[in-house]
């Protein structure tokens, strides 16, 4: 799980599940607010144990009011899933304008990640049990990251930035492993822990985990001057 290219995705337009029309801003409101409750729920009770009740108590809205953007628990969860995604990729590309290398991209884009699942750590938890709920969400969370992520890498490459015999596409999905497995293990595992609030990844794990990055992606003859 690791960077979008600088291009900031728009959501597309939400529709009521019911009517199948564009949401008020009222509605969106709403919408976003059983969003935000089935997160929480997703999270800590997993996605078996959740119910539509527990997310609309959650959230402050009625039963019958759920049916109107969502019409199942699934299609909530895999809404969610996108909507996590969506905002994920967001953070990370908000971090990375300005960067004037893709280095110091690369850098600062793996901060806006950490910093967004220190603040949501259901990312973790729902992306992993959409595996089994929902295996097609899965493989579009993934890819609409390596998407942007892989078109960032080749123009990298072309401007001499990333090492020119990276295969982009294996280089994508190898930095989004590391992303997501140094993110479970010291921001989601050491929280569970220590039952501490989010924080952000410890500098010192950061650093190491850069130093690996910058050595995989520096072109050749900067990796023979290190």
């Amino acid at each position: 799980m690791t960077l979008h290219d600088h291009h900031i995705e728009e959501a597309p337009e939400p529709v009521s599940q019911a009517t199948g029309r564009p949401l008020t801003k009222r509605g969106e409101a709403t919408r976003a607010r059983l969003l935000e409750a089935a997160e929480h729920v997703f999270a800590d009770a997993g996605y078996h144990e959740a119910s539509i009740v527990r997310i609309t108590e959650r959230a402050g809205i009625g039963l019958g009011t759920f049916y109107l953007y969502f019409d199942s628990k699934q299609s909530i969860f895999e809404a969610l899933v996108l909507d996590l995604n969506r905002r994920v990729r967001h953070s990370m590309a908000e971090a990375m304008q300005g960067a004037s290398s893709r280095l110091e991209a690369e850098r600062a884009g793996f901060a806006g990640f950490f910093r967004f699942t220190a603040a949501h750590p259901a990312l973790y938890r729902v992306v992993r049990e959409a595996e089994f709920v929902s295996p097609e969400t899965l493989r579009l969370h993934y890819t609409r990251i390596v998407e942007g992520y892989e078109a960032g890498l080749r123009a990298a490459q072309r401007a001499g930035d990333v090492d020119p015999g990276l295969d982009p596409q294996v280089t994508a999905w190898s930095l989004m492993g590391i992303g997501e497995l140094i993110g479970m293990r010291f921001l989601l595992w050491e929280r569970d822990a220590a039952g501490d609030p989010p924080r952000q990844l410890q500098p010192e794990i950061f650093d190491a985990m850069m130093r690996v990055i910058d050595n995989a992606l520096a072109p050749g003859h900067r990796k023979e001057l290190s």
